[in-house]
């Protein structure tokens, strides 16, 4: 299997620098990052590690819910998948941490009812190899069908 690369520059300290962060792999884009954005409720066009990590999230589940409908006799006409990742302080270790992630799935499938789907969809949310990589964090789930 391929290994991805993503690449970031940065200059300065934490609350006075800031960064760009490269897509290296897929050469989608290069994105600016800094702490102050980073913490604050208004990104203004900043992206963070904990937006980078929902991306990949959701894009992961995605593609294992769909492996996991079809295997369960389902189509998928269509997932919409999003990740709310969010930062918090460390109280035990000090600064911060990933404090928990929620997962929202509606899908259009054929050939499941709910309860075959929120099967499938909390088989997703265990076997993805982005929520295996982030075991340590609370990530909760709220699955359901459309249509």
């Amino acid at each position: 299997m391929p290994t991805r690369t993503a690449r970031t520059a940065w200059n300065g300290g934490l609350q006075d620098g800031s960064g760009k962060v490269e897509l290296t792999s897929s050469g989608a884009g290069t994105f600016d990052v800094d702490f102050p954005r980073r913490a604050a409720d208004d990104a203004a066009g900043t992206t963070s590690p904990e937006e980078l990590v929902a991306a990949a999230h959701s894009a992961c589940y995605a593609m294992s819910l769909s492996n996991l409908v079809t295997e369960a006799g389902g189509t998928v006409h269509a997932l919409d998948v999003s990740a709310d990742v969010t930062l918090g302080p460390d109280k035990e270790a000090g600064g911060f941490k990933l404090t928990g992630i929620t997962l929202t799935v509606r899908g259009e499938v054929e050939g499941l009812d709910e309860a075959g789907f929120s099967e499938a969809a909390d088989k997703a949310k265990a076997g993805c190899p982005i929520s295996k990589a982030l075991a340590g964090v609370e990530i909760t789930l709220d699955a359901a069908l459309e249509g």
